[in-house]
């Protein structure tokens, strides 16, 4: 019982998460993707100009976006499958549950995306944490597929 209380805590720390981000307008969001960016890139060149960060923002925006909505819900996959295994479900129907709840919760995060001003809902993001969250399930799957075996 307690485990399936700590699992379930974990995502809902996630889901929460995920709301958190969006809550920010699109100059807030901005702002953090470019923060991230300024400071992967000062580990490696401290002595750049503004044009020169202005230059590697503008390569790396979108793949830095892109990567935290792939590992957001690659991490929201892994939780909900680990969530999910408490109920002894088959493990056919765990892995579908588990991606279909991360795809419903990723079209739910781009309709609140639509009431944010500067934002905007997109289904390529849909699609794009939909396939994080299987990667996170598939992984857990292979790490844990001994185990789950028994719910077949």
């Amino acid at each position: 019982m307690k485990k399936k209380i700590i699992k379930g805590l974990v995502v809902l720390l996630c889901m929460f998460s995920i709301f958190f981000f969006s809550t920010d307008n699109s100059v807030e969001s901005t702002n953090k993707s470019n923060r991230v960016i300024l400071e992967i890139t000062n580990l490696f060149h401290k002595d750049l100009n503004h044009k020169e960060k202005q230059e590697i923002i503008d390569t790396f925006f979108v793949p830095v976006r892109k990567m935290a909505h792939y590992t957001i819900y690659f991490i929201l996959g892994i939780s909900l499958v680990s969530f999910l295994r408490e109920f002894s479900i088959p493990i056919r129907r765990l892995i579908l549950l588990s991606i279909f709840l991360a795809f419903l919760y990723a079209c739910s995060d781009e309709v609140h995306q639509l009431f944010v001003p500067g934002r905007s809902g997109q289904f390529s993001d849909v699609l794009l944490d939909t396939f994080g969250a299987s990667c996170g399930v598939l992984l857990y799957y292979l790490i844990f597929r001994r185990r789950l075996k028994q719910y077949e």
